[in-house]
Parts: C-alpha cells; sequence; structure tokens
C-alpha cells in the first residue's frame, strides 16, 4: 500500500528439503504458501531456514526457501542470509534470512563481534572439571534497507538459544540433577549473552543517528518480561526512554497475544522490537495464530509451522 509498509517475524520451522522427501515438502508448501501471501510482508524475517546440497558433492544453498518462494510475491525480493561461523556457505540448519521489497544497502552478521566468547569452569567435584567454552548457537543477522524517500531502516534478525540445557562433557543425563541444573544455566547464559550482542549493536546505531529507524525482529525463545527480552529493551520498562526498544505486540489484547503454544500454554516468544522513530510510525500489530497446533501434542512431521507470524503495519 503507498506510504505504508508490513514487517513480519516469522519462525518456519525446520524448513527442509531433500530429493527423497519430495512429496512432504509439497504438502508443507501447500501450507507455508498461503501463510506467506496472509503475511502479505514488505519486509520478511525468518528463522530455521534450512540449506542443503542439491548433490553429494555441492556447496549447501538455499534450495527449500528458493522453491518455497518461486512463483509468489516474495520471488524477486532482496535477500540477505546468515553463514556458518567461519564459513563461506550456510549452516545445515537454523540460518536466518531477510527478504526485503527494497534494495539491502548494508548487511552483516555478527557472532561474538561485541561480546566475546567466555570460559566457565565447572566445581572440581564435577565428573570432568574441564573448562567450558561457552559459545552462541548462530549468527545474528543484520541489514540496513533504503526505503522509499530516502530513509534507511536498520533490521536485525535473531533466533535465541532454547532453554535446553546444554550438554556437558561426562555427564550422560541432562534431564535431572546437577547436569540439568548446571546445562539450564549455561543455556540461559548463551540466550541472554547474545540478547546483550544485539542491543549494543543497537546502541551503535543510536551513536550514529539522531533518531534512527531500528526494528530487531525474531523468535527469542523466552516470554515477554523475560532477561533477553528487558535486556533488548535497553531501559527499565518496555517503550520508556529515548533509547529504548519498544516490544510492539504488547499493544495486541492479552487474549490473542501468542505466538506459540506448548501443553495449552500460550505464550509470546516472537517479537518486532522497534526504536522510538520507528514505533511512532506503527499503525497496527497482528499475530496470525488462528489455528495454531500446540507444539506438544501436535503430529509429527509438521506441515506448517508451530509458530505463528508476527506483522507490523507502519507509515513510511
Amino acid at each position: 500500500m503507498a506510504g505504508r509498509f508490513r514487517l513480519a517475524t516469522f519462525n518456519i520451522e525446520n524448513l527442509d528439503w531433500s530429493p527423497s522427501a519430495q512429496d512432504e515438502f509439497e504438502r508443507r508448501l501447500a501450507v507455508l504458501r498461503p501463510q506467506l501471501a496472509a503475511i502479505d510482508a514488505d519486509i520478511l524475517c525468518l528463522q530455521e531456514v534450512d540449506a542443503q546440497r542439491p548433490s553429494a558433492h555441492e556447496p549447501r544453498r538455499f534450495v527449500a526457501l528458493d522453491r518455497l518462494v518461486a512463483g509468489g510475491g516474495y520471488e524477486r525480493f532482496f535477500r540477505a542470509t546468515t553463514l556458518r561461523p567461519g564459513g563461506d556457505a550456510p549452516a545445515d540448519i537454523h540460518n536466518l534470512a531477510l527478504l526485503s521489497r527494497w534494495p539491502i544497502v548494508e548487511r552483516r552478521q555478527l557472532f561474538h563481534d561485541i561480546v566475546a566468547p567466555w570460559r566457565w569452569t565447572p566445581p572440581a567435584d564435577h565428573a570432568v572439571a574441564q573448562p567450558i567454552d561457552i559459545l552462541f548457537e548462530r549468527p545474528i543477522l543484520y541489514a540496513r534497507i533504503a526505503l522509499p524517500g530516502g530513509a534507511a531502516l536498520h533490521v536485525l534478525d535473531l533466533h535465541l538459544r532454547a532453554p535446553r540445557a546444554v550438554p556437558l562433557p561426562g555427564e550422560a543425563d541432562r534431564r535431572a540433577g546437577r547436569a540439568y541444573a548446571e546445562g539450564q544455566w549455561l543455556a540461559a547464559q548463551k540466550r541472554e549473552g547474545q540478547a546483550l550482542e544485539a542491543r549494543l549493536f543497537v546502541d551503535r546505531i543510536f551513536d550514529a543517528e539522531s533518531a534512527p529507524l531500528i526494528a530487531l525482529c525474531g523468535d527469542l525463545n523466552c516470554d515477554a518480561y523475560d532477561a533477553p527480552a528487558r535486556i533488548l529493551w535497553g531501559a527499565e520498562e518496555a517503550a520508556d526512554g529515548p533509547r529504548s526498544l519498544t516490544p510492539l505486540a504488547l499493544r495486541i489484547a492479552e487474549p490473542a497475544r501468542f505466538t506459540v503454544i506448548h501443553a495449552g500454554r500460550k505464550t509470546l516468544l516472537d517479537q518486532i522490537m522497534a526504536s522510538p522513530a520507528l514505533a511512532a510510525r506503527c499503525e497496527g500489530v497482528t499475530i496470525l495464530n488462528q489455528g495454531l497446533a500446540d507444539e506438544a501434542t501436535a503430529p509429527d512431521p509438521i506441515l506448517g509451522s508451530l509458530h505463528a507470524p508476527l506483522v507490523a503495519r507502519f507509515r513510511l
């Protein structure tokens, strides 16, 4: 629509393809393509985009994503994607992808660029009392997009670590006892550390521009008021302060404010956070969660996604 644009985030849930599972992939396309059409985004942030080898000796590329958008409105969009840290090709699973109607004039990925890796030394009575390196699970994707009229939109696409216990060396079972407690603590460290890296990068944009348009989008793997979300706000209260990021989904009435259902519990794991200048242009927020399946009881294989897309509408 002239004078407006739509920005969306969607964890597309292990988007994968293989020649041996072509029928299953076609069934997924029949569900996902109408979802993408309903999102109708001008800028779309995706998480969990897998990369495939078309043949055994070819490098990985986004075969599944290419086939998903072929023939649709997103086919000719500009694209930015992540690479495996330290490599020149995508990772096999859980890449990030950003599709934009307008040119992407700068792109980069952040992986311990600001927050350095650190080490934790387990207690002396641990089964393997050696230091454990704490590394993030995957990069953050950044893109600067040239909006019509000349304004720049800064977009961060991220997927934080899930709250599942990190496996520890020498511990056979991470589901209970000390191994579980230590593994959960390490998972929280990773999630909050990467939230801090995203927040510090956002602060660099604020340092460079007086009223930047910033959108931070993605799957935070935490509730709306948990520590990683609060780190990303950059203020004691959401939407408070000249450098704060406003969680736009909190403008939605609470009964409809969820993107995931787990064992009947509705949670807001996926968010779009906006800088004050961008939040002031927001005209509405929608979560397309009608008919969303409960991830605890959903049949396998998943045809669509167990996350609902979150869409925000802005004035240009």
